[in-house]
């Protein structure tokens, strides 16, 4: 088990105010650094899910939603900290596995795809496809930053995985939340075509 990280006493330090923003390791990266862009995505990811919470959802659905918060904590903490693991929290492959099995449980009741899906349906199901669309771009973000020649080996690869996952469980969330599908709005190809 891992001690918390972090300790807060004061909430501004003056210490980012020349453009540049601490890691966990103690070195200093501007702030418009990739790593930094790929684990603030994360925090904003985390802020989507959290509107997501504050709409009526099942009881399981809010809880492994609370749960994924946690682990993308767990996530920025992992790419605050670059390089080997040592014993630093890593993301491991059980995160991963986790979504797997509920994404595979989801998609039992789910009504077959027939098309691409519109964000919309519920409120929440916006949400959560708000939320596939920002870990999307984590994900990018994550990829990109590994193929830096100064961050070879410091990006842990299961990050990659899980936010891979994780869209695709908000994605078949945002289904369940339109009745299992049945209240998807569909996309229709070519329906503003001006003839």
């Amino acid at each position: 088990m891992f001690a918390p990280m972090v300790r807060l006493n004061r909430i501004y330090t003056k210490t980012g105010d020349d453009g540049t923003t601490g890691l966990g390791d103690g070195s200093r990266l501007p702030k418009h650094h990739l790593r930094v862009a790929a684990y603030g995505t994360v925090d904003e990811l985390s802020a989507v899910i959290g509107l997501a919470r504050t709409e009526e959802l099942g009881a399981e659905l809010g809880d492994r939603l609370r749960q994924i918060q946690n682990d993308l904590f767990d996530v920025g903490a992992d790419l605050c900290v670059p390089g080997e693991a040592g014993d630093k929290l890593r993301i491991r492959e059980a995160y991963t596995k986790r979504l797997e099995a509920w994404i595979d449980g989801y998609n039992e009741d789910l009504q077959p795809l027939t098309s691409f899906i519109l964000p919309g349906g519920s409120k929440a199901s916006a949400w959560l496809h708000l939320g596939r669309t920002t870990c999307r771009r984590a994900e990018r973000l994550v990829t990109e930053l590994a193929t830096l020649e100064e961050e070879q080996g410091r990006v842990n690869g299961e990050v990659v995985r899980y936010l891979n996952r994780l869209s695709d469980l908000l994605f078949v969330m945002g289904r369940v939340e339109n009745q299992n599908g049945a209240d998807d709005v569909l996309w229709k190809p070519g329906a503003g075509g001006g003839e």
